[in-house]
């Protein structure tokens, strides 16, 4: 009985370690086209981490969570934050925060975060009126 599991085991690794051999992981290369989403979802994620990283230096500015909340854009997908690419490799976001316990927005912030993660609070008071055009 011993025999069988030790060769159970002994099958299961040797298929395990041929399946993800560095020699046959590239067998079929993977064309540039299919590459391209690569980059996006990259750009995704850094996208992402710079919206946390506003968010959070907007919650460190305002007295932090028990006294400053983010408005719902800025805990949601990045691709909906309120955001513009400076096309420097660095992106701005202008959002509006509340005090907990209530449902009004008081306070306008600006953010300005590079891909290296560098954070630059542009702006952080009472909300400006929109400029009308």
């Amino acid at each position: 009985m011993k025999l069988n599991i030790r060769l159970a085991c002994l099958v299961v690794l040797s298929t395990l370690a041929v399946g993800v051999s560095p020699t046959l992981s590239n067998a079929n290369p993977v064309s540039e086209s299919e590459t391209d989403g690569v980059t996006v979802i990259n750009n995704n994620i850094e996208l992402n981490r710079a919206k946390n990283l506003a968010r959070q230096a907007a919650e460190a500015a305002n007295g932090g969570l028990g006294n400053y909340r983010a408005e719902a854009s800025m805990h949601g997908t990045s691709e909906e934050s309120p955001f513009v690419d400076n096309g420097d490799g660095s992106w701005t976001f202008t959002f509006q925060g509340y005090k907990p316990g209530t449902s009004v927005y008081t306070v306008e912030t600006v953010v300005t975060v590079s891909q290296d993660g560098k954070v630059r609070i542009d702006y952080n008071g009472r909300i400006r009126e929109k400029a009308q055009f």
